[in-house]
């Protein structure tokens, strides 16, 4: 067996205010909200399907409300249904963590078609710029969760980037975290750069498409090397719970792509 890594053990919170303690993990979602809207707004200087920055503007806040309530319901329906069934309370306490990206995704989604419809606006078109954005939320994300300790790999003595965890048990672990911040967040963004500018915000649906491929095969990869909840554990031969739900995102991103694909370009 190698030698270890040695896990930087940061403090989870990174400051304090008398008795308001600021976490990083909030601050990771801040970060990716914020650093999301700039990005998208200077996409949106293009028009493409009529985006204008003043909707990526006026979109912030219902993306907030996506992600926040999405994410905790997804955690709460998808990963311990049985114990918030019992502790039905404890389901607002979204401080006290917990929280599922297929469910933030999905609430970032029905966010998408309300507003667009309450604008008149293509949900596509908007759909499009927020996905190719999307990878800079996952990457803090994912690094606040390495902060914390959490969601850490599964064994492996051998690995040469294994670490002890403070909550994984004496033996060493991926450290996927890291690996998953690496591919959702900084392959997964260069990939959607590239795409869109390449053209693929002129095929509404095609960068859509492209993200759910991609951030689906990532997460499936990253999957092999995460320790499953322990509340779940390991499904049907070997799959784990984020396999199960990123592998629709696949077949769904390839029919969007192949839609798009069959549509003329639109133009700014």
């Amino acid at each position: 067996m190698t030698s270890p890594l040695t896990f930087p053990a940061i403090d989870p919170v990174a400051f304090a205010i008398g008795p308001f303690a600021i976490r990083w993990y909030a601050l990771a979602y801040i970060a990716g909200l914020v650093g999301g809207w700039q990005l998208a707004a200077r996409m949106a200087r293009r028009g493409y399907g009529g985006i204008k920055p003043a909707d990526v503007d006026d979109f912030l806040a219902w993306a907030t409300l996506g992600v926040i309530l999405g994410g905790r319901l997804g955690y709460v329906l998808f990963y311990n249904p049985a114990y918030y069934l019992e502790h039905p309370l404890e389901a607002l306490m979204v401080w006290q963590g917990g929280m599922s990206f297929h469910g933030g995704f999905m609430g970032v989604v029905v966010a998408v078609l309300l507003y667009c419809r309450n604008r008149g606006l293509g949900p596509f078109a908007l759909g499009d710029i927020l996905v190719t954005v999307a990878p800079l939320g996952l990457f803090f994300g994912r690094l606040a969760n390495f902060i914390n300790g959490e969601l850490f790999g599964r064994v492996a003595p051998d690995a040469p980037f294994a670490m002890v965890f403070p909550h994984g048990g004496p033996l060493p672990r991926h450290p996927s975290q890291l690996y998953q911040a690496g591919m959702e967040g900084i392959v997964l963004l260069a990939v959607m750069t590239i795409a869109w500018r390449m053209g693929g915000g002129r095929r509404p649906g095609f960068q859509f498409g492209l993200f759910l491929i991609g951030y689906g095969c990532a997460r499936i990869v990253g999957e092999v090397f995460r320790q499953p909840d322990a509340q779940i554990g390991f499904l049907w031969g070997g799959i784990t719970m984020g396999m199960l739900l990123s592998l629709p995102m696949v077949a769904l991103g390839a029919a969007l792509i192949a839609r798009a694909l069959r549509r003329p370009p639109c133009d700014a």
